[in-house]
């Protein structure tokens, strides 16, 4: 018997007190049973039992409720039979049990961190992964959007959370969460993984653009630099990883006004005049930089609002040769506003053509479309004529 626990225990990676007590456990099951289907009431009994380790001998002992001394040996005659074939049962539901807790316990120290996995399987929306000793469940809310997974395909993916649920635990996993990014950029970059540079904010729309903010705590360390690395190759092995998915990096400034201005990039040119008490920023960019700093369906400004954590106004001034040929003509320059909110974007409205340059183009259309008057011929002989006469 002890043999045969130091197997188990060993190639299910257990501790053998661990096994004894699910032995034990069982015996007083099968007792309880046993009892029951005699007539026995056990309800208010309460039962220990002694297990040799050595020659795996079983002894049940029962007393009544609250009075221990009255323990006594109730082992019944042919019980060795009966209570192994039950025990068996409930022993194999023990170990798988512990087994499940032990694996549970190593990835519950891992929460938070990078894990390796197989795509096992698709339930509906949702997809199983092969995490090796057990499988994780990466939910429809944590996959990226329009993201094409396959059948035995292995993928990093963030350990959310280990979430209890009626039939026990279950490893939750994501590929969408911000969280996601930055720890594929602790991998990839040393002085991230050491400490020198640090991510201090992220924002990310999965599966299109992410924005991170990063400083350095020791001089002479680019933090940008450090994250893009030689030829961008840092940078562009978290990009493939994400599946092309682009990712800005900005440096983090204290100053909320130099880092609205960073995180709006690839704008220049702009100008940041805030509000503390709602939280406000009002940015007025050049009409050719205005495109780039709202981007496409407001995505990039969007993006700079989560970021920073303020409410962002975008406002279109004139650029500076606009504002010469205002003076000469005297027409006034065009201003746009598109403000932005955490939630969604605004589409910049179209401009419709001014009233002078629609009159222009229609005049240069008609002179157009006017005949040229044709040039008459010339006779030679009546040139001969005149000079004659």
């Amino acid at each position: 018997f002890a043999q045969a626990l130091r197997a188990i225990a060993s190639e299910r990676g257990l501790d053998a007190s661990v096994i004894i007590e699910s032995i034990k456990q069982a015996i007083i099951a099968a007792y309880r049973r046993d009892a029951k289907e005699h007539g026995d009431d056990t309800e208010e009994v309460e039962f220990e039992v002694e297990l040799n380790p050595t020659s795996g001998e079983a002894k049940s002992f029962s007393w009544p409720e609250g009075k221990e001394k009255q323990k006594k040996n109730v082992t019944p005659p042919g019980f060795g039979r009966i209570a192994a074939q039950t025990a068996k049962q409930v022993i194999h539901q023990k170990i798988r049990e512990a087994e499940k807790d032990a694996i549970m316990g190593e990835f519950s120290g891992r929460v938070g961190s990078l894990i390796s996995g197989m795509i096992l399987r698709f339930d509906g929306p949702n997809v199983r992964v092969d995490l090796g000793r057990t499988e994780g469940l990466m939910p429809a809310e944590e996959r990226v959007p329009n993201e094409r997974l396959d059948l035995n395909q292995r993928m990093s993916f963030l350990l959310k959370e280990i979430k209890e649920t009626p039939k026990g635990k279950l490893i939750i996993l994501s590929r969408s969460s911000p969280e996601f990014v930055k720890k594929l950029f602790t991998r990839e970059v040393p002085e991230m993984s050491s400490g020198s540079v640090e991510v201090k904010l992220i924002s990310r729309e999965a599966g299109v653009r992410t924005k991170i903010a990063v400083s350095s705590s020791q001089s002479g360390v680019d933090p940008v630099g450090s994250c893009v690395g030689q030829k961008g190759v840092r940078v562009q092995a978290v990009t493939n990883e994400l599946g092309g998915e682009r990712v800005d990096i900005i440096p983090w400034n204290e100053d909320i006004s130099e880092l609205i201005k960073a995180s709006l990039a690839p704008a220049e040119g702009l100008s940041v005049s805030l509000n503390e008490e709602g939280k406000f920023a009002k940015v007025k960019a050049p009409e050719d930089q205005l495109s780039m700093a709202i981007g496409r369906e407001g995505q990039n400004a969007r993006l700079a609002a989560k970021l920073s954590g303020w409410k962002i106004e975008i406002e279109g001034i004139p650029s500076p040769e606009g504002q010469k040929d205002e003076k000469t003509s005297d027409k006034p320059g065009s201003k746009e506003v598109v403000e932005v909110l955490e939630e969604k974007g605004k589409k910049k409205p179209k401009s419709k053509p001014k009233k002078d340059v629609v009159e222009k183009n229609e005049k240069v259309k008609k002179s157009k479309s006017k005949p040229k008057p044709k040039k008459e011929k010339t006779n030679p002989e009546s040139i001969e004529e005149k000079s004659t006469k």
